[in-house]
């Protein structure tokens, strides 16, 4: 044990199952700092062997590796990213506290942190969700879990695109360096497929023969592997694509990653085509295709808008809910978010509920012999 004065508050640090415990003890007598620091180390002894598990005597930033390293085989690459993104800020602010100290109190500073630091809401959750997963593991979540409140979010859907606002983008898509872009905009239009799914597709996946299409990896696991039917809009722009690519093999991308250049006249020229990696993004392509076409709007909004059509024709909840590959909790909560679209289809499906003669049944007779006595009544 070692003691040091920083200020007028004393500090103690001792080494307690393979970690530096470096703490300060909130007190300017050098006796207090002592006893805490007896204290403390009684806790952590305490701790260790009344717990089966001595990970939780860890420092944070040590046991939220091993906990990655546990998941990884588990995740999808996009995941993996996610959660090193998620501990990247987590790890300043927890990383040299032992997990047996994280409490509901620091997770709360932490959310008030992040959003003076303009975080969104939803990301704050996102890294909570990770630090929640880390002390799950260790057994440490459920003492706290009753005093821990995620951050409220904004329940908006984003919003579906008008047909001429998809006109427009559609034109402007033509004069679009990428060519692989205006396709990739009608698929994601027809189909509903989420961007991750559409810039991974291979040709493997598609069978314009029977007009279907086959998800591969997705966000959910009711996603992954979803069977599509593709309409004729989708065929054929999906045909005129694979024109374009005599030489394909099933496992070939659907969307190369491919390189462009100009050639003498100012045209455009493909100097480099790899069918065996995807295409890196659309990103720069559809950021200058939607200030030419003066649309505001995220590539996930094709997505929205190919829902919102679907219900507003009177499709069955339950039908898009398989084709856009929700999960069963992911199903309950949009079913509040489009609650408000596909009225018309709603009001059909109650009406059938009258039957065909209530015109003249029953209910109906009722209804107008009680009009008199309840004039009656209310005299």
């Amino acid at each position: 044990m070692s003691l040091h004065k920083r200020g007028d508050v004393w500090w103690y640090k001792f080494r307690f199952a393979g970690q530096v415990v470096r703490e300060f003890s909130k007190s300017e007598s050098k006796t207090v700092a002592r006893d805490a620091e007896r204290a403390r180390h009684r806790e952590l002894e305490g701790s260790f062997n009344r717990i089966s598990r001595p990970r939780t005597a860890q420092l944070f930033s040590a046991a939220a590796e091993t906990w990655l390293r546990t998941k990884i085989a588990h995740l999808s690459p996009r995941s993996v990213i996610i959660e090193r993104a998620n501990l990247k800020h987590l790890n300043p602010y927890f990383g040299k506290m032992l997990l047996c100290d994280v409490g509901a109190d620091d997770i709360a500073r932490y959310q008030a942190e992040r959003l003076e630091k303009r975080a969104a809401p939803k990301t704050v959750n996102l890294e909570v969700g990770t630090l929640r997963a880390i002390l799950r593991k260790n057994r440490l979540w459920a003492s706290i879990q009753p005093d821990v409140r995620m951050l409220r979010t904004r329940e908006d859907i984003g919003r579906a695109i008008s047909r001429d606002e998809e006109d427009a983008l559609l034109e402007a898509r033509r004069a679009s360096r990428s060519r692989s872009l205006y396709p990739a905009v009608l698929v994601a239009l027809n189909t509903c497929m989420r961007y991750s799914e559409l810039r991974l597709l291979r040709w493997e996946q598609v069978d314009l023969n029977s007009s279907t299409l086959t998800v591969g990896h997705s966000k959910t696991e009711s996603g992954t592997g979803r069977l599509l039917p593709l309409n004729d809009r989708a065929v054929a722009i999906l045909g005129f694509w694979a024109g374009l690519f005599p030489m394909r093999e099933p496992g070939h991308f659907v969307f190369p990653a491919e390189r462009y250049g100009a050639s003498g006249d100012g045209a455009t020229v493909i100097y480099d085509s790899d069918p065996t990696r995807p295409i890196g993004r659309w990103k720069e392509a559809w950021e200058s295709s939607k200030i030419r076409a003066g649309v505001s709007c995220r590539f996930h909004d094709l997505r929205h808008t190919g829902c919102t059509r679907m219900l507003e024709a009177g499709v069955p909840f339950s039908v898009v809910a398989t084709i856009m590959g929700w999960s069963p909790s992911t199903t309950v909560r949009m079913a509040r978010r489009y609650g408000h679209i596909g009225q018309t289809a709603q009001r059909q499906a109650v009406n059938a509920l009258k039957g065909a003669d209530f015109e003249g049944d029953g209910a109906q007779n009722w209804a107008h012999s009680q009009k008199p006595r309840i004039r009656q009544l209310s005299n």
